[in-house]
């Protein structure tokens, strides 16, 4: 054992995490092919988005306990500073907020463990979250979604079962591209959710097209061979 530490939640809960070392090596990474790499497109509408057309709910913990916490808010505002109403107030309100983080927690552990175990490895899009939350229509809901925590959780899941995590570059046409024939779209907006492209006629869904290409430019950077 190396560490213990205690710690307490707001709402009065005790935990005590405990490092130890094994003395075991992470496995070698298993190779890479075409075959066994699943590209994800993050978003709103669908918390993620596979390069094999499958399509995982957001769950939106957050917004859906909106209008309750709202409600505890406004108990929590009308009651005396330092009185005990207050602070059972507080109590119920903070109940909420671990409710929505253990909740959120649950279904990322779910999904990374799922992709870990199905893949050998998994390509994803650099994102700035930091930089997108500044937009005050979207920071709410990305902030729900809690896409860094999850992308953490992935790659220490990778790093356990000897898998690889591939990146993009934040700045590579993803949505705009055509997977099939390489046409680049820049009339594409945010609000269009499907295109057709003009020279091969595929009719694309916009973040399974996205999560498509994610994949191709993952495995072109590792200099493999996409079909």
């Amino acid at each position: 054992m190396k560490t213990a530490t205690i710690s307490k939640s707001s709402t009065g809960k005790y935990f005590i995490s405990i490092l130890v070392d094994d003395g075991k090596e992470f496995p070698d990474k298993q190779k890479i092919s075409e075959s066994n790499v699943i590209g994800i497109d993050v978003g709103i509408k669908d918390f993620a988005v596979l390069s094999n057309g499958e399509k995982v709910e957001n769950p939106k913990y957050f917004k859906n306990s909106l209008k309750r916490m709202k409600c505890l808010q406004k108990r929590v505002s009308k009651k005396v500073i330092g009185s005990n109403n207050r602070r059972k107030s507080r109590q119920h309100l903070s109940k909420i907020h671990e409710i929505i983080s253990n909740q959120r927690n649950n279904f990322q552990h779910q999904l990374s463990f799922k992709l870990v175990s199905e893949n050998q490895a998994i390509s994803l899009e650099t994102l700035s979250v930091k930089g997108m939350v500044k937009n005050h229509c979207l920071a709410q809901s990305i902030s729900d979604a809690g896409w860094s925590s999850f992308v953490t959780k992935l790659e220490y899941k990778a790093k356990w079962f000897g898998k690889t995590i591939l990146r993009i570059g934040r700045f590579e046409p993803s949505s705009k591209l055509c997977n099939v024939c390489g046409y680049h779209n820049s009339n594409l907006t945010l609000k269009d959710r499907e295109w057709e492209c003009p020279d091969c006629k595929t009719k694309h869904d916009r973040d399974i097209n996205a999560a498509i290409n994610i994949k191709k430019f993952s495995l072109q950077d590792q200099n493999l061979i996409v079909i």
